[in-house]
């Protein structure tokens, strides 16, 4: 017969995560976005191409991003080539801009402080 552990203390399973977990996490949040649409510069991009596409400007970006919200600020906000702002689609059909929607993950990997 198995026996389940007990869980772990809260302390322990809340542990804070990198900076560099918090930009892997948002990435992979983008990713599994089932039936959204990222707008970039007019066309559509399934949520895999948008994390692809994140993850290259990531790495473009070099020294400069430091923390998830140089990420956010410097990457996944919007085109640096149009200036213009990145967009998702939802599955219901409401288009936000990336930058809100990805501050709101952000806080949800964070925690309570």
């Amino acid at each position: 017969m198995f026996i389940l552990p007990a869980p772990l203390p809260a302390l322990i399973t809340a542990t804070a995560l990198t900076e560099t977990q918090k930009i892997e996490a948002l990435i992979q949040a983008v990713a599994d976005l089932q039936g959204a649409v990222f707008l970039r510069n007019g066309s559509e991009h399934t949520p895999k191409q948008a994390a692809d596409h994140l993850r290259l400007k990531w790495k473009n970006a070099g020294g400069r991003v430091k923390t998830a919200a140089d990420f956010i600020h410097y990457c996944a906000s919007g085109s640096t080539l149009s200036g213009k702002p990145y967009e998702i689609r939802l599955k219901d059909g409401q288009t936000v801009l990336a930058r809100d929607w990805f501050w709101t993950e952000l806080k949800r990997l964070e925690p309570a402080r």
